[in-house]
This record gives C-alpha cells, structure tokens and sequence, in this order.
C-alpha cells in the first residue's frame, strides 16, 4: 500500500513538474517585454504558503526598478523593497472556501539591479496565510495576482504537498492564469499513538502484572 502511495505520489510531482516547464517554455518568448510572475501555492493543514517569482524583461526593466527606486538613488533601500512587496502582494487575493484569508510576507530577496537590466534578474516573495481550523473534508482555495496586469505574463500552480492530510484535486486557471482554484481534501489525521507513548503503556502494563504476581 505504501509503495502504491509512493508511486502516486512520485506521478503527481513529475505531472506538476512537467505542467510548470511546459509553462515555463510557452511564457518564455513573451519575457523580452513582459513582466513574468510565477507563483506556486503550497497547502499544509495549518497554512498556505505562497511563492511568487517576480522577472522582468530586458525592456520593461528599467520601469520596474524605478517603481521600486522612490527617491532615484540608483540603489534599493529596505523601505523601498518593503514597500513594493506589499504593493505586490496588495494585488494578490486568496480565499478559502469563499473567505478571504490575509497574506503576510515571510521573506523577500531583491537582485542586483544589473541582473534585472539583463532580463537575468528575480524578485522573489514568499509569503504566508495561517489557518486557525482547517475541517476535514473538501475545500477550494482561490488564488488571484492582478499586479502589473497590463506588462505581465502569469504562471500559478499548486506544490505537491508535504502532508499527507493534504490531497490535490483539480487545479482550475483563467486563460491568464491571473487566477488558480485549488480542489483539495484534508484527510482526518492518524489516530496511532506516537511509538514512545505506546512503548511507555506498555511499560505500565508489565509493572503492573508484575505487582499483582507478587
């Protein structure tokens, strides 16, 4: 049984795999003058992380740099980075099971600006929505990026996931891909007592019986 799930598993991984490189590919000869954002969404049963790949094109790079570059010092400040990554994520929307959940940034890295001028160079957020009850059963996560529509190209698909509460279903995109929906079930967790405390009842037992011999 293990080793069916295993193989599973190891299918669902290469599909997503192989889904996100032939994305990839196809998006790839529009990056010159767009703005390519690719995100991947991970869903745990405590959380949602969000990873979102941000790499402008040789052409709209300098544009970029300037929104981010308020007060033209030709360097990036921390506010100034701070600020465009909640501009960014400003424009991002997720919901569970039809109710918005907020998003907070975990991390973000800046390249220098020379590899973003060569079309070389990602900005890359990480964020995070917590769940504080996540039922067992069906759900549907919606993930919706409106940044910088005009220039952008887009890219979302769904993490295979680390637990194995966790179960993909259907991935639905807009022609955009703007927008993903997520089909996912959370699987009722194991009711097995972790080794060390069976181990220790069992210990309890044998004393036990051991004192009423005597």
């Amino acid at each position: 049984m293990r080793a069916g799930r295993g193989r599973l598993r190891g299918a669902a991984g290469a599909l997503a795999l192989a889904t996100a490189l032939t994305s990839a590919d196809d998006a790839s000869a529009h990056r010159r003058d767009e703005y390519l954002q690719a995100a991947r969404v991970a869903i745990l049963p405590d959380r949602v992380d969000v990873e979102l790949d941000l790499t402008p094109g040789i052409a709209l790079a300098d544009g970029i740099i300037a929104g981010v570059d308020h007060d033209r010092s030709g360097t990036l400040s921390v506010d100034e980075q701070d600020v465009y990554v909640r501009r960014v994520l400003g424009a991002v929307a997720l919901t569970l099971d039809g109710r918005p959940i907020g998003l907070e940034t975990i991390t973000s890295t800046f390249p220098p600006l020379d590899a973003l001028r060569s079309g070389d160079g990602t900005i890359q957020l990480r964020a995070r929505a917590q769940l504080t009850h996540l039922a067992d059963g069906s759900h549907h996560l919606r993930f919706h990026n409106t940044h910088d529509r005009p220039v952008s190209v887009y890219l979302a698909n769904a993490l295979v996931p680390e637990s194995e509460r966790i179960a993909i279903g259907a991935q639905r995109r807009d022609h955009a891909q703007t927008e993903l929906t997520i089909d996912f079930a959370v699987r009722p967790a194991s009711l097995r007592l972790p080794a060390a405390w069976l181990l220790s009842g069992l210990g309890g037992v044998g004393l036990a019986l051991l004192l009423r011999r005597s």
